[in-house]
């Protein structure tokens, strides 16, 4: 499949979907995928992303590996 082929597809993909979750995490990919880089991060923005991740843990925004799989496939 081509880049723009691809693309079509991802867009109509989004389109429907409904979980905010799911629209968090696709959010956040897109948001961060510029900081992947060789550079390490700062100990703060380190810390930063851990309090975020404990905090989504706590709040109960967690999925288990099967729930994930179901998701997956659906």
């Amino acid at each position: 499949m081509d880049l723009k082929a691809e693309i079509k597809w991802i867009h109509q993909e989004l389109d429907n979907v409904k979980d905010p979750t799911l629209i968090e995490v696709f959010k956040n990919i897109l948001k961060y995928r510029k900081k992947v880089s060789s550079e390490r991060i700062s100990i703060e923005q380190y810390n930063k992303e851990i309090d975020a991740s404990i905090a989504q843990i706590e709040s109960g925004k967690t999925y288990t590996h099967q729930q994930m799989g179901e998701r997956i496939r659906q």
